[in-house]
C-alpha cells in the first residue's frame, strides 16, 4: 500500500499543478493524468487501481477544500502566503494538510514525511525544509499527533 499511496500522491500533485499553475480545467487534468500515468511499477492491476482511486480522492478533496487549506497554510507559512509560494510547494502543502485533516487512515507524521519527499523530488533544494517547517507548525498548533483535530 505504501508504494501505491506514494504514486497516488505524485499523481494528485500532477493533477493539482496542471489545474493550479497551468489553469487546465480540473476534470481534464484529472482524467488525462489518470489515463496516461505510468503506474506499471506497482505491478498488479489491484494496486494500480488503488493508486488511481487515492489520487482521485486527494485531487478532488484538495480542489474542493482549497480555500480552507490555503487559509491553514497561510497561518503557518509566515511571510509566504499561498499565492507567493511556488505552485509545486503550495500543492504539496495542500495535499499534506488535506490528508492530515480529512484522511483518517494516514497518520500525520506519514503525511509530513511524504510531503517532504515530494518537495525534495519535485521542487527546489530548500523546499523540503520549507514544507517540513510549515507542516510542523500546523501540527503543533492545529492538530494533535494522533490526527484528531483539536
Amino acid at each position: 500500500m505504501k508504494k501505491a499511496r506514494r504514486a497516488a500522491r505524485e499523481l494528485a500533485l500532477n493533477v493539482l499543478y496542471q489545474w493550479d499553475a497551468a489553469k487546465l480545467p480540473f476534470e481534464e487534468a484529472l482524467e488525462t493524468a489518470l489515463e496516461f500515468a505510468d503506474l506499471s511499477p506497482l505491478k498488479t492491476e489491484e494496486r494500480i487501481e488503488e493508486a488511481k482511486r487515492y489520487a482521485r480522492l486527494l485531487a478532488v478533496g484538495v480542489k474542493n477544500n482549497a480555500d480552507e487549506l490555503d487559509a491553514r497554510i497561510a497561518r503557518h507559512a509566515e511571510g509566504w502566503s499561498p499565492e507567493r509560494q511556488p505552485a509545486v510547494d503550495r500543492n504539496i502543502l495542500r495535499i499534506a494538510i488535506y490528508e492530515i485533516s480529512h484522511v483518517d487512515s494516514v497518520p500525520p507524521i506519514v503525511a509530513v514525511d511524504e510531503a517532504v519527499e515530494l518537495a525534495k523530488k519535485y521542487s527546489t533544494a530548500e523546499s523540503g525544509k520549507f514544507v517540513n517547517g510549515v507542516l510542523a507548525g500546523y501540527l503543533k498548533k492545529e492538530e494533535r499527533i494522533g490526527g484528531t483535530t483539536t
